[in-house]
C-alpha cells in the first residue's frame, strides 16, 4: 500500500477465488452506480447496487448522486 496514494495492492489471485455471487458482492458497503436511463421518454438517473440491484430513479444527476451518498455510499458513473 502506498500511503502517498492511498491505494491497496490486491493479489489477483484472489479474485479468481470469489463465487460469481461473491464477485457480484463486492463494494454492496461501499459503492453505488448512477447511469443515464430512459424512462416513459423522460431522461432520468437509475442508482443501482454494487450487485446491480436497481435502488431508485431520480430526475437529476446530481440529486441522485446526494441520495447515495446521503446512504453512506460512493457513487460511480456508469457510461
Amino acid at each position: 500500500m502506498d500511503p502517498e496514494r492511498n491505494e491497496t495492492t490486491i493479489d489477483s489471485h484472489a479474485f479468481q477465488a470469489l463465487s460469481p455471487q461473491d464477485f457480484a458482492a463486492l463494494g454492496v458497503d461501499t459503492i453505488a452506480y448512477v447511469k443515464a436511463v430512459m424512462v416513459d421518454d423522460k431522461a432520468g438517473f437509475a442508482i443501482h447496487a454494487a450487485d446491480g440491484s436497481p435502488v431508485a430513479v431520480m430526475n437529476d444527476q446530481e440529486v441522485a448522486w446526494a441520495a447515495v451518498r446521503q446512504n453512506g455510499l460512493e457513487p460511480l458513473n456508469v457510461h
